[in-house]
């Protein structure tokens, strides 16, 4: 035989040979990596079976214990009942798809105070706090026999409590006019008349409800919230959310405020504590506009009861600033109406409050006033001013720090309170 042809007969045989091992070895490789996946598999399957049964008694004990909460709180008049843990909703945000990898996290949901015993709780407080406008009047006008010094005292008064030069003009005038005063004074009759005064004053016959509570509101209703920095602008947003939400209504917040580091996590924690969730940018100083546009593209989609927006703190002499809130509230409208526009001020800042409003009112339109730290001030009588200055109505006051220390403004309340 040719060598040549032995030696392509070894070569065969030899490749052969090597393919045929190395097939075997491949085989016995692939198997050792299913069997390696398959134990993996199955130790991750014991691994999840076990959490989701740990889980399960936590959930059991997390159930227990607030059910033994809300027992033990509804043997107390003066706490709020607790409600049952829910699953907190993730908040809509411009960054869903990170929020879809955390876990939802588990939160008590607060129930809020109803609005009617947060009037009367209120009214008790302003009667009890440093606000001495009603009380100095009361204290002047029984005196008998009122000189000209008294009216004058009368009338500084008035100034001093910012209720505006032409009202404390008006209101003095009908005070000296009136027979329950003049001559020898009844303390009674003194009270009676100047309750008359300052509630006419005030105002009793206007209608102080929000937009969403009327017949044939909105639905969403959207309320922009404006003001200047230091107001409590988004704090008494994350109130109203509350407010609403004792009311049975659906609310959504929109945190259009993108300039102030940790406003939208402000307004989130207070949308978690009722169960509201809030729609955010995923960035600092992302526009305002976008905001409140994608805000109401869901509140509309969620069939939300309410939208409520906050925005940013405005200077008023910041004419660019104030351009934008106009561009926020055209933005909304390509979605939803705009129903409310309201402007929250501190009662404390008197006649530069009345500055403010002037300007919000320019540049936006305002339907109605939330007047903050009411409490403890002297300068009550800018309930009055503000509505004369601008002729919408006060809807909401503020006062105390709690989280449901806000409260729709009742006028006899008001005045009972800083005459008491």
């Amino acid at each position: 035989m040719d060598t040549n042809v032995i030696i392509a007969i070894v070569v065969a045989v030899v490749v052969i040979a090597a393919i045929i091992i190395g097939v075997w070895w491949f085989g016995k490789a692939s198997k050792r990596s299913v069997e390696r996946a398959t134990d993996e598999a199955v130790a991750k399957g014991v691994q999840l079976a076990t959490e989701d049964t740990e889980d399960t008694e936590h959930a059991s004990n997390a159930d227990a214990d607030h059910a033994q909460h809300a027992e033990a709180s509804a043997a107390s008049a003066e706490e709020t009942q607790t409600a049952a843990v829910n699953a907190q909703e993730p908040s809509a945000s411009a960054a869903a798809p990170a929020a879809e990898k955390s876990p939802v996290a588990k939160t008590v949901v607060e129930t809020p105070e109803a609005a009617g015993t947060r009037m009367q709780r209120l009214k008790a407080r302003l009667s009890k706090s440093g606000n001495p406008f009603g009380k100095a009047l009361f204290n002047i006008l029984a005196k008998d026999q009122l000189s000209e010094a008294d009216w004058e005292d009368v009338e500084d008064t008035l100034l001093l409590a910012d209720v505006g030069a032409e009202a404390s003009e008006q209101l003095v005038e009908e005070l000296r006019n009136d027979a329950r005063i003049a001559g020898q004074s009844d303390p009674a009759e003194v009270r009676a008349a100047l309750k008359d005064k300052l509630l006419k004053l005030v105002g009793t016959d206007v209608d102080r409800r929000l937009n969403a509570d009327k017949e044939g509101a909105n639905k969403p209703s959207v309320i922009i919230m404006v003001g200047v920095n230091g107001t409590g602008k988004t704090t008494t947003a994350g109130k109203l959310s509350r407010l609403l939400v004792s009311e049975g209504k659906q609310v959504m917040l929109g945190a259009a405020d993108t300039f102030r580091a940790a406003a939208a996590d402000q307004l989130e924690t207070w949308g978690a504590k009722v169960g509201v969730p809030v729609v955010r940018s995923d960035k600092d100083g992302a526009d305002p506009a976008s905001v409140a546009f994608e805000a109401s593209a869901k509140a509309k989609e969620a069939n939300a009861d309410v939208l409520i927006i906050d925005t940013a703190g405005r200077l008023q002499n910041k004419a660019n600033l104030m351009d934008e809130l106009g561009k926020i509230r055209r933005v909304t409208e390509k979605n939803l109406p705009v129903d409310e526009v309201l402007l929250v001020l501190d009662a404390t800042t008197g006649q530069n409050g009345m500055t403010q409003a002037k300007v919000f009112a320019e540049a936006i339109g305002i339907t109605g006033v939330v007047l903050s730290k009411l409490d403890g001030s002297a300068k009550g009588g800018i309930v009055i001013s503000v509505q004369k200055e601008l002729g919408v109505p006060v809807k909401l006051v503020g006062l105390g720090e709690g989280p449901d220390d806000l409260a729709p403004f009742d006028p006899e309340g008001f005045v009972d309170g800083i005459l008491a």
